[in-house]
């Protein structure tokens, strides 16, 4: 190891020849710190979204600071909803910019500069309106940094089978989750303790840093990352501004005319996204699989693959209302403190982030060592665990629901329990998800896969903002029904999986 850290690149960034360090590329290290500080931000504010928007409302916490939003729970889960659902949407438009107009490394510094005005804009006094814009340019920068540097993650190896890739996406990994666990606990505090604002602007500062880092490590980069891949031409250049310049154009005038006639509400702006959510990942799955294009094996495997990503959707739709309902659960109607220590309940959303790095490397482990057995389960049944597991989360959540209908706060060890059963099926669906969405995609579409499976995230978030919204189903979310519904459903279709295992292994040809 210590040789490791002092051993120089002949070339720095050239793929290959950098050991620098831990034995991977510095570059690593650059992009670590990076999307470490900006995991950060993003887990930070998003840790005190919804306690925010619930403050100084009916369904606030008993003695919480006041000075938020005064909404109630179905609004907070529709808004908290949309929010995630175009985070991962608009990882989409992020590739396509990264890969036709601006480079990657051009792409993940314009989204860290757009993401921090976002959290700066968030810091401001003055009520929904700074909120709102705050929300959409982190949700923007967001959406453009997700795929374009975990792209250039990889452009530091050389290529699929240099031995390190997998290690250093690993590596990587743990940079997330640690940003993500120290975030809730540093921002959460101060935002939920001292001031809303000023744990937006620590939000702001974290990725400060992660920009800084950026700029300062850029030399260790591939240069492969300032490359556009798939360069624009100037006709192709001037349609896509024409178009980009008629929506802007329709949408100012059509939300122009509503707000001055006086008809404008929060609604006017969440059912369209919501609706969005829903038409987007379909339509994409439907054109992907009617290109004729495609060879009959491909065909084929599209059809397995739909299979997945429903049932993807399924689980992100419970997965999600972690930073939604149960986190509202959490605020209002569990007990502050624990074995005589007060927490924020903001500090819940550092949960995950801990799970993941305790287990995720005894996943790992377990998985080889079953596979060397003979007995690794296949993807379809991983995938049917997966959705089982967060089915059996919600079973569980029914326990403190109804310990605290009469008004018991309850012990904060039953929202720990909902998290760890979450996070088990996460492991059993997420990176397995990853990895068979890499092996299935058509050869025309292997380097937009990766976007539509995060398509399968905002699908099942805007099922979940459909059926919070007053407006269209108005379910209750955070009710004993709708909580047990949400549980048969996910265990339902992740036995409908298993059952129908044999036809989806078919289906997916010689991928396993």
């Amino acid at each position: 190891m210590a040789s490791s850290l002092t051993k120089d690149s002949a070339t720095p960034g050239t793929p290959g020849s950098d050991t620098a360090f831990f034995g991977h590329p510095r570059g690593l290290a650059t992009l670590f710190m990076t999307e470490m500080w900006e995991r950060f931000s993003y887990y930070g504010m998003k840790a005190l979204l919804t306690v925010y928007l619930l403050s100084g409302g009916p369904d606030a916490g008993k003695g919480s600071m006041g000075g938020g939003l005064a909404m109630d729970v179905a609004t907070t889960t529709v808004i908290v909803s949309v929010y995630s659902a175009m985070v991962y949407l608009l990882a989409m438009p992020g590739g396509w910019l990264g890969d036709r107009l601006w480079g990657p490394r051009k792409t993940v510094a314009i989204a860290a500069v757009t993401i921090m005005a976002g959290h700066l804009t968030l810091a401001l006094p003055g009520g929904q309106a700074p909120f709102f814009a705050g929300l959409a340019l982190v949700a923007a920068g967001s959406g453009l940094l997700k795929a374009n540097i975990s792209t250039m993650v990889g452009h530091l190896y050389d290529g699929p089978d240099d031995p390190r890739r997998d290690g250093g996406f690993t590596i990587f990994y743990m940079g997330i989750n640690a940003g993500a666990f120290f975030a809730p606990l540093a921002i959460g505090t101060v935002g939920q303790k001292v001031s809303w604002h000023l744990g937006f602007g620590m939000a702001a500062v974290g990725m400060a840093i992660g920009l800084a880092a950026f700029l300062i490590g850029t030399r260790t980069l591939s240069p492969q990352s300032s490359t556009v891949p798939k360069p624009l031409a100037a006709e192709e250049r001037a349609a896509w501004l024409r178009k980009g310049l008629l929506w802007v154009i329709a949408a100012t005038v059509f939300y122009g005319v509503v707000g001055f006639t006086g008809h404008f509400t929060l609604n006017w702006a969440m059912i369209p996204l919501t609706v969005i959510g829903l038409i987007v990942p379909a339509g994409v799955l439907l054109r992907i699989k009617r290109d004729k294009d495609l060879s009959a094996a491909e065909q084929s495997k599209m059809s397995g693959y739909i299979w997945f990503f429903v049932a993807a959707a399924v689980f992100w739709m419970i997965y999600d209302q972690g930073a939604s309902t149960v986190q509202a659960f959490g605020e209002g109607k569990a007990a502050g403190s624990l074995l005589g220590f007060d927490f924020p309940s903001s500090w819940y959303q550092s949960l995950n982030p801990l799970f993941i790095m305790a287990l995720a490397p005894v996943f790992a482990f377990v998985w080889v060592w079953l596979n060397r057995q003979g007995r690794e389960p296949s993807t379809v049944v991983k995938f049917s665990m997966g959705l089982v597991l967060v089915g059996v989360s919600f079973f569980f959540f029914l326990i403190p629901l109804g310990m605290a209908a009469n008004g018991t706060a309850v012990s904060p060890m039953w929202l720990v329990g909902i998290y760890f059963i979450q996070t088990v099926g996460e492991l059993c669906l997420s990176p397995v998800g990853l990895s068979v969405t890499t092996k299935m995609a058509p050869a025309k579409y292997a380097s937009q896969m990766m976007g539509v499976w995060f398509l399968a995230v905002t699908a099942g978030d805007s099922i979940t903002s459909l059926l919070s919204n007053p407006a269209i189903a108005g379910v209750d979310l955070s009710g004993t029904a709708a909580v047990f519904g949400e549980a048969a459903l996910a265990v339902l279709a992740g036995f409908a999986v298993w059952m129908y295992r044999r036809k989806v292994k078919s289906l997916m040809g010689d991928v396993r």
